[in-house]
């Protein structure tokens, strides 16, 4: 591992950082999403937006340079564990007073500070499997620090006694791993454009998290539907093709029906855009 200049290193941080905001941005703005804000409007919420969702990016920028710097090249131990967990709960905050208190990324900052964390950890030079399973280290490690805080996504895991955030985290981000970073990749080489390929990846996410963003609004029948919808887009040849999109369509419609929308699976899309660019071109093997 080459070691870089302090110089260096603050830029890579900077880098972690920017990559990091704007992968929340890009999954904000993609569209046609199911029951999610994206360009063409708020999907199943009637309290997020576009506008507000981008603000809550840009938020946490500082949150994501801190992660970045306080992580460098330093080894997974219960003190960065600690530090991660107190970063973490300070963006939380500063996201709340940017959105109106309005919760618009609080998933996302564990599932992509735990990974800039882990990036910068390796000294940004690492495949994408290496900074999953670092990422995983991390989240396995205690935080006394942390509130015991009963959250609705934690209310559902155990309603439905089902795995949620931080399980897929402590696990090494499967869905990212083995479903939406290959998925993107294999759209791409079918021909897809970059958006019909990052819609496909979010699909093969869907097609088998256990959401509990869909689980607290919509119950297993959402889930369910969810899930066999999801896959029923990539059955028919993904969002490029023009069964594939009308799938998509009927899952938009029974989302919006069912007030669900899949927020779990849109923060691990964001990671998954996360891996892809800091991975990209070399490393980027899993």
């Amino acid at each position: 591992m080459k070691l870089l200049s302090q110089t260096q290193s603050e830029g890579q941080a900077q880098l972690l950082a920017t990559i990091a905001r704007d992968c929340l941005i890009d999954e904000a703005r993609l569209s046609p999403k199911p029951g999610l804000v994206d360009s063409r409007g708020n999907g199943a919420h009637h309290d997020l937006s576009l506008d507000l969702m981008e603000r809550s990016a840009h938020s946490l920028t500082p949150t994501f340079l801190q992660l970045a710097r306080q992580s460098w090249q330093r080894p997974a131990d219960i003190a960065l564990r600690e530090t991660v967990g107190r970063l973490g709960r300070e963006g939380e905050r500063q996201m709340m007073a940017a959105t109106g208190g309005v919760n618009t990324h609080r998933g996302a900052i564990w599932a992509l500070g735990l990974l800039v964390s882990a990036a910068a950890m390796l000294n940004a030079n690492a495949s994408a499997q290496q900074m999953a399973d670092t990422a995983a280290l991390l989240a396995r490690l205690p935080d006394n620090a942390a509130p015991k805080l009963f959250s609705k996504g934690l209310k559902a895991t155990h309603q439905y006694r089902v795995p949620g955030a931080r399980e897929e985290a402590q696990q090494a981000f499967p869905h990212v791993m083995t479903l939406a970073l290959p998925q993107l990749l294999l759209s791409r080489a079918q021909g897809a454009s970059e958006s019909e390929a990052r819609i496909d990846a979010l699909m093969a996410i869907m097609t088998s998290l256990s959401d509990t963003c869909v689980l607290s609004r919509a119950g297993m029948p959402g889930l369910e539907t969810m899930q066999s919808g999801a896959r029923a887009v990539l059955a028919t040849g993904g969002s490029a093709t023009a069964k594939g999109r009308q799938a998509l369509a009927r899952l938009d419609s029974q989302m919006l029906a069912l007030n669900a929308s899949p927020g779990g699976a849109a923060d691990l899309l964001a990671a998954t855009l996360f891996l892809d660019r800091v991975c990209q071109p070399a490393s980027c093997s899993f």
